[in-house]
């Protein structure tokens, strides 16, 4: 299967379709509106901005599997990120990403992209909190918490992975070398 197999739920309850964005540079991610990388948005409005209309689409999919720190409904999520944030691109339903009711695109996306570490100045208190949850969690792909992200150039191969405390500057880099 490729990335283009797959499908995201929309909050209105449709099928978006990632064949859609055959062609372009997608970056996915799973998001949260009361985490401490919460301002992750403001960068991602940025890149959005900066590179969409070169072929980037932005796919941000609201998740409270960790530590409840999506609350709220759909809608109370997207009007909390275009009135804080400014944000264009269009928002997910909210979803879970691990698990056994992970949207198959991320169960997909960690196959492509396993756990790599965190890095910087978080990287020590994220260990000691993710130890506490699940001792092994260094050799298992699944997404350690809100903000990370993934990035899929035009061919549909899924290229990085970031950690929520890899640099922003690092993804858009990436996302950059790919426009």
């Amino acid at each position: 299967m490729s990335i283009y197999d797959y499908t995201v739920p929309t909050p209105k309850g449709e099928e978006l379709s990632l064949r859609d964005y055959e062609g372009k540079v997608l970056l996915i991610v799973n998001t949260a509106t009361g985490c401490g990388f919460t301002p992750h948005y403001k960068d991602l409005e940025e890149l959005y901005e900066k590179f969409h209309d070169q072929g980037l689409e932005i796919i941000d999919v609201p998740c409270n599997q960790f530590a409840g720190q999506t609350p709220g409904t759909d809608d109370e999520i997207h009007e909390f990120c275009t009135l804080k944030y400014n944000t264009q691109f269009p928002q997910m339903k909210k979803s879970d990403v691990n698990g056994e009711n992970a949207l198959p695109l991320f169960t997909y996306l960690k196959s492509q992209k396993g756990f790599g570490g965190f890095k910087g100045a978080m990287a020590i208190p994220m260990n000691l909190m993710l130890k506490k949850i699940d001792k092994d969690y260094k050799n298992n792909p699944d997404i350690k918490w809100n903000f990370t992200k993934f990035v899929v150039n035009r061919s549909g191969e899924v290229v990085a992975r970031f950690e929520p405390t890899d640099s922003m500057k690092e993804v858009a880099d990436c996302v950059a070398s790919l426009i």
